[in-house]
């Protein structure tokens, strides 16, 4: 496996996640392999409208459970917009409405480099 560098570079990616240390952990890691990072946002409302308001996001790694609500609404605008996602999160895959199963779904604890190969590259598992 690669270290994901190649897969992000120049890419938009948006991040929304409530934990700050592994937030800002996905963002240096990402930018550092030459992403644009798109927050880290850690509640739906913020991402709502960071989605509402960036033009381009190419990809978007969403924890499931931020602060007690669930991100499933965030998900759905994503996809109205076309832009691939993965869950990154501890809940298990059946925690997933059955509208999204087909997303990605990345148990934490997870390496970024997994996160870019699955947003980008041609793995379709964690």
């Amino acid at each position: 496996m690669s270290d994901g560098s190649e897969l992000l570079n120049g890419r938009c990616v948006l991040v929304v996640e409530d934990e700050y240390f592994i937030a800002d952990d996905m963002r240096r890691v990402f930018e550092e392999s030459g992403a644009q990072v798109i927050g880290p946002v850690g509640n739906i409302d913020d991402a709502l409208a960071m989605i509402a308001e960036t033009p381009r996001i190419d990809g978007a790694v969403l924890d499931i459970n931020l602060r007690e609500v669930m991100v499933f609404p965030v998900a759905d605008a994503l996809r109205a917009r076309g832009v691939p996602f993965v869950f990154a999160t501890g809940y298990e895959e059946n925690a997933v409405p059955n509208r999204l199963r087909d997303a990605i779904h990345c148990e934490k604890p997870i390496e970024p480099a997994r996160l870019a190969e699955a947003l980008f590259g041609q793995t379709l598992a964690c």
